[in-house]
């Protein structure tokens, strides 16, 4: 192998690198959100006195949401930066272009929590 195959599998080594941790932030972004959003209704009942236990339970559905949206993504783009240092170290790198985008599936999960949020806050606002 000459230096200069070498030097691209180092600066791909470090692309590989840069996406993930972009991954770790996002994914540390959607948990952080998703346990604060939860600890801010709990603060408020307790706060408010809410005489109905179940009044947060929407919001709590989609705190729970955010959380394992950033679990799930996080296991996910850590099992492909795997893949992908596996593939880089072979002695023939093949590019494969149909692998599944993890940013697309990360960003419906985010697009059906928010039509679930939409949701939930019209049915709070027709039952309450």
């Amino acid at each position: 192998m000459n230096l200069t195959d070498e030097l691209a599998r180092q600066r791909n080594r470090n692309a590989l690198d840069r996406t993930l941790m972009a991954w770790i932030r996002t994914c540390l972004s959607l948990i952080s959100f998703g346990f604060g959003l939860d600890k801010i209704i709990e603060v408020l009942h307790r706060t408010l006195e809410s005489p109905t236990a179940h009044a947060g339970w929407g919001v709590r559905l989609v705190a729970m949401a955010f959380v394992l949206t950033g679990i799930v993504a996080m296991l996910a783009a850590t099992v492909q930066y795997r893949r992908d240092l596996q593939r880089l170290r072979q002695e023939r790198f093949v590019y494969a272009p149909d692998q599944r985008s993890l940013a697309w599936f990360t960003a419906i999960a985010i697009t059906v929590i928010g039509v679930a949020a939409l949701a939930l806050l019209g049915l709070a606002m027709v039952t309450g």
